[in-house]
C-alpha cells in the first residue's frame, strides 16, 4: 500500500497535511472507516489505527513494475490484480464491526464474489508488500501472521534496499518460505504459468 505506515502518538492521528483527523483509539472498526473522508488513508489492525504516509519514488517504481507484469499475465484470465490503495477486509462481518482493514501494495483475487465497490471481503489469493523503514517489522511479523491466519495462499515481501523477495506459500495451514535475490525470475505458485522478471522489477 503504498505501505509506509506510521502509528501516530499520542492522542491524535493527523493526515498528510497535518490536520487532526481521528483521535487515537484501539477499538476502531470497519464501520468507522466508512465514515471517514475518502482522502484519509489509514489501516486498522486489530482495532488500532495506522496512518499511511506518501511512498518514496523507488517504492512506486517497484509497485508499478510488479503490477504491470501481473496485469499483462492476467489479461483475459479469471483473476484480477489491484494495487494500493485497495481495501482488504480479511475477516468481514455483516455488522461491519470487523477490526482489521489493510491496504496491501498488491492484491490478486480469483474469487470475484469477494469483491465489492470498496475492495476485497476475505483473503486475496496473492498479496505483495513492499518494505519501507517504518513498515518492515509490521510486514514481516504482524501482517505475516494476519495473512497466514486468514488463509492468504501466497505472500511476497519485497525488500527494495536489498533487492530481494521473500515468498511464502500456504501449505497445510503454514507458510513454506523461499528467498530470492540473484534469481532472474520468480514463479507465482498460485498463478500457474506466471513468472515475475526480477531484473525488470529492480531495474532502477
Amino acid at each position: 500500500m503504498p505501505s509506509a505506515l506510521m502509528k501516530e502518538e499520542p492522542r491524535t492521528c493527523r493526515s498528510a497535511n497535518g490536520r487532526p483527523t481521528q483521535p487515537y483509539r484501539s477499538d476502531y472498526t470497519y464501520a468507522d472507516v466508512l465514515e471517514w473522508d475518502e482522502d484519509f488513508r489509514a489501516e486498522i489492525i486489530e482495532g488500532e489505527l495506522y496512518m499511511m504516509s506518501p511512498p518514496v519514488r523507488k517504492h512506486q517504481g517497484l509497485l508499478g513494475q510488479l503490477y504491470l507484469q501481473l496485469a499483462i499475465f492476467l489479461k483475459g484470465k479469471p483473476c484480477k490484480v489491484y494495487m494500493g490503495p485497495f481495501g482488504v477486509r480479511l475477516h468481514p462481518r455483516k455488522d461491519l464491526r470487523d477490526k482489521t482493514l489493510l491496504e496491501p501494495d498488491i492484491s490478486v483475487i480469483c474469487d470475484f464474489s469477494k469483491l465489492d465497490d470498496r475492495g476485497c471481503n476475505g483473503a486475496p489469493d496473492l498479496i505483495i508488500e513492499i518494505l519501507s523503514p517504518s513498515t518492515s517489522t509490521k510486514d514481516k511479523v504482524r501482517k505475516y501472521n494476519l495473512y497466514l491466519d486468514a488463509g492468504v495462499r501466497e505472500y511476497w515481501i519485497v525488500d527494495p534496499k536489498a533487492e530481494t523477495v521473500q515468498v511464502y506459500v500456504l501449505e497445510n495451514g503454514r507458510y513454506v518460505a523461499a528467498s530470492y535475490g540473484d534469481a532472474d525470475t520468480i514463479a507465482v505458485t498460485v498463478l500457474p504459468g506466471c513468472t515475475i522478471n526480477l531484473k525488470e522489477v529492480f531495474a532502477e
